[in-house]
């Protein structure tokens, strides 16, 4: 019954939002309320999981979706995105842009999550694009897929390396296997994009000619003071990451400083900071509600809304007992290194967060490691990776980052459907697959 209800919220919001052209947040929240009342969840429950996803996801990624757009609202007026990417295209050419920001992705979010490497990327990704005459739909989801694959299978993305813990698996092994199979695994994606997506022509920024871009291009700051606020904050994050993980600062003071500077929030906000120096003149109406920054909050509060409103349907979700479901069913059978990918893989679809896909799964599997035949260190590294193909399975409407690409890019929810949703199910059905050849070959 949880899973037919799922389905058929699913077709309600592709419905609503391209035949009524209702607007995607009253989609989602009716959508919430109507999942939670017809599932049976009393009312105290539904109204706790709309205050908690609503809450919870800007928590976590409001403020970062404010300060990436305001630092891209600098980088597009000052003309700096388009002096990088100039500089950009010369290394990688016009026919491999698509390639390169799929690379760039993959390797940002390994230590980044994946909506917000999407975010900070984003201002480059839409000037490489119109700097090459490509569709934002084929860049976007290149993008997407160098984003998603490391995000899900190589640590110390949060949610593999908590998958790696839970099974006892050795962390070394996992990003070992892990970065030569999502590799491996990009590559079907990545055709689906140069020869389905870019067949859907979206303007990167539809209000600028040809001799618009050549203007910016000739008045913008220097690459390297371009490239400071995006690389900044970036590298801040990974050198917090890398310590954590490593434990390599003893220092205590040294450690709290990392800390602070490397949380996204505060990395974005000395992102911004550099940003500021990007017009050859700082103005006082660049920073006015008319200004810049006023327009930049303007595109923000859109997509906080939708992302809010897409966090509300993913928790109750999750509170409907939908995981457990799943669980009990597939926990049943016997299916060797499927089962952790097939289990990830249906509460990916159906409650919309990887992470939590990961560590569930990897909840549900511990138990059986002995069974399944998972009792050396490759074997764990292994079942670890199949949970991670499995957790890219698939990007709807239920998950945040879904809501931050189609509305960043201006794409329609049945077109995020049909490009971000197959493309993520292609990249973690080839992924598996590569795992499997791993397994019978090596394990």
């Amino acid at each position: 019954m949880l899973l037919l209800l799922l389905l058929l919220a699913v077709l309600f919001i592709v419905w609503s939002t391209t035949k009524l052209q209702l607007h995607p947040f009253l989609a989602l929240l009716l959508t919430a309320l109507g999942y939670g009342l017809l599932s049976g969840m009393p009312f105290e429950t539904i109204l706790k999981a709309v205050n908690e996803g609503f809450g919870g996801t800007l928590g976590s990624i409001g403020l970062v979706i404010l300060l990436g757009v305001m630092i891209g609202a600098f980088l597009e007026k000052s003309g700096g995105a388009y002096g990088l990417a100039e500089k950009i295209l010369k290394i990688v050419g016009k026919s491999r842009v698509p390639l390169g920001m799929s690379l760039i992705g993959y390797v940002v979010s390994i230590p980044v999550f994946a909506d917000s490497g999407f975010i900070i990327l984003s201002p480059l990704n839409k000037a490489l694009t119109k700097r090459s005459n490509r569709s934002l739909a084929t860049t976007s989801i290149a993008l997407a897929i160098g984003l998603v694959a490391s995000h899900t299978m190589v640590p110390p993305t949060p949610g593999p390396i908590a998958a790696a813990g839970i099974l006892g698996a050795d962390l070394g092994i996992v990003i070992f296997w892990g970065m030569i199979a999502s590799l491996i695994a990009m590559i079907p994606p990545l055709i689906f994009c140069y020869k389905v997506a870019s067949k859907t022509y979206i303007d990167p920024n539809p209000e600028f000619t040809e001799a618009d871009l050549i203007e910016k291009t000739k008045n913008a700051p220097s690459a390297w003071l371009s490239a400071l606020p995006i690389v900044v904050p970036i590298g801040l994050i990974v050198i917090k990451s890398f310590n954590d993980y490593s434990g390599l600062i003893s220092n205590v003071k040294i450690n709290e400083i990392i800390g602070f500077v490397g949380t996204p929030v505060i990395a974005l906000l000395l992102g911004l900071a550099i940003a500021l120096f990007l017009p050859k003149k700082l103005e006082k109406k660049m920073l006015s509600t008319q200004g810049w920054i006023g327009k930049a909050l303007i595109d923000a509060a859109v997509i906080i809304m939708i992302t809010g409103a897409g966090g509300i349907f993913g928790k109750v979700l999750q509170n409907s007992g939908l995981a457990e479901v799943i669980g009990d069913t597939l926990g049943q059978a016997n299916l060797g290194i499927w089962l952790p990918f097939l289990i990830a893989a249906a509460l990916k679809t159906a409650q919309g967060s990887s992470t939590v896909a990961l560590i569930t799964t990897a909840s549900i599997v511990a138990p059986l490691m002995p069974d399944l035949g998972f009792d050396t260190d490759l074997s764990k590294a292994l079942a670890v990776l199949a949970i991670g193909a499995g957790s890219a399975v698939v990007s709807h409407a239920n998950d945040s980052f879904f809501w931050i690409l189609t509305q960043m890019t201006n794409m329609k929810v049945s077109t995020g459907y049909k490009l971000q949703s197959v493309s993520t199910g292609i990249f973690g059905i080839s992924a598996i697959l590569v795992v499997y050849l791993i397994s019978i070959i090596f394990a």
